[in-house]
């Protein structure tokens, strides 16, 4: 077994928000052997790393690899081999920034997930959802108003699939579960890029929801759901859906049903602030812009209100295409709600623990899988330690890969 040695790091303990003396982080295979020995006098590679600080890889909970663009109308028609393509570059860079697992919620399928686990491109581990769930004329659903026509069983680069009804929706939840879903994406409310719906629109009925969330827990997988403002959040959350995705419009009435139900709130602030600060504007249609312009900026109020509520907040971002670049932006916006370790929390244990990988990611422990990013200093005072500064090093599955 190959035995990696980090020599002379100091040890980010997320979960005690100490940081530990330096000493030799060892791993063995794709494991962390021993995250502070004294001394290895075994046969190992050995990384000299002098002091830098190691925290466990990063967690990015709401990525659309496959999403060449912001057109998400148009990436219905897109090439599935050119999105393919697009997405090797787009993980390339995330994990060159340290995020080594990502959670794609509409458009990655298993050839991905499989071609980064078998090491044939580089990138972070992808848990993927396959197509996200709408139903007609929801937030997936992509047709103009003028086009009647929809591909049923569509194999495209688009990131949703139409299904309507309790027997269409269990249809389709058990076709992304067939082909190995790590999770399940619903559309619950009105969205930004879809063409036809309003942003303040609940979609799905109880009965189709509960029979998303029935099908993916007995599979003991779980449900996602796009939603923006608190009458869909909390439905959603009281009908059983573990996460909810971006929730800009959230107010006081939701942190409790939250933590009643141990629900978890993936804010993706950047997502919309991105594009009025010039990133993509161009790419979007025009009733998509005045959307973004609906709930952009009031994402930063919404995650004070889940912060303060004490809510379990984990880290996403959905950003699209070219806006990907901006993707650190994120851990500085939420620098104006959050002290550094409960951002840092957010992108590893907390997202672990969303992801139901809590047992071998998010933390630093004998036994964990070696996710692990290299710094030069410590972030828990300055969160641009980790979103403005490049590592010194990222490594996964205990393998160098910066």
């Amino acid at each position: 077994m190959t035995v990696t040695v980090l020599r002379g790091v100091q040890v980010l303990d997320v979960e005690t928000g100490e940081l530990n003396p330096r000493g030799n982080l060892v791993i063995e295979g794709e494991r962390i052997a021993d995250p502070a020995a004294r001394t290895y006098d075994g046969d190992a590679e050995v990384f000299d790393f002098d002091g830098a600080v190691v925290m466990p890889g990063l967690f990015d909970c709401h990525v659309h690899l496959t999403a060449v663009s912001a057109d998400l109308i148009g990436l219905t028609d897109e090439s599935p081999q050119y999105a393919t393509a697009y997405a090797i570059g787009t993980m390339r860079e995330m994990l060159r920034k340290g995020f080594t697992t990502v959670r794609d919620v509409g458009g990655a399928d298993f050839g991905l997930a499989q071609a980064v686990q078998d090491g044939l491109i580089p990138g972070p581990r992808v848990l993927f959802g396959g197509k996200a769930i709408s139903q007609t004329g929801g937030h997936g659903d992509m047709r103009k108003r003028g086009r009647n026509v929809h591909d049923p069983h569509p194999c495209g680069a688009g990131i949703g699939m139409v299904c309507d009804g309790v027997d269409e929706v269990r249809r389709g939840v058990r076709s992304m579960l067939r082909t190995g879903a790590d999770h399940i994406k619903i559309m619950v409310s009105g969205g930004v890029a879809s063409p036809t719906d309003r942003i303040d629109s609940t979609q799905y009925s109880d009965e189709e929801i509960s029979a998303a969330v029935a099908e993916a827990a007995a599979a003991n997988r779980y449900v996602a759901a796009h939603a923006y403002d608190s009458k869909a959040i909390n439905r959603a959350v009281r009908l059983g859906v573990r996460s909810i995705e971006h929730g800009n419009l959230l107010d006081e009435s939701s942190p409790p049903v939250f933590r009643e139900h141990g629900a978890y709130y993936v804010p993706t602030i950047i997502a919309t602030t991105s594009y009025l600060d010039g990133e993509g504007i161009n790419e979007v249609e025009p009733e998509v812009r005045e959307k973004i312009e609906v709930v952009a900026y009031k994402g930063i109020e919404a995650l004070r209100i889940a912060h303060e509520g004490g809510v379990q907040i984990a880290f996403g971002t959905d950003l699209l295409g070219a806006a990907n670049k901006v993707q650190m932006k994120e851990f500085d916006l939420r620098a104006r709600v959050q002290d550094p370790i409960d951002i840092i929390r957010s992108a590893t244990q907390i997202s672990a623990r969303l992801v139901q990988r809590d047992h071998e990611l998010g933390l630093i422990r004998r036994g964990y899988v070696a996710d692990l990013l290299v710094l030069e200093r410590d972030p828990r005072g300055d969160i641009t330690a980790i979103s403005a500064t490049s590592p010194v090093a990222v490594f996964t599955r205990g393998r160098r890969a910066t």
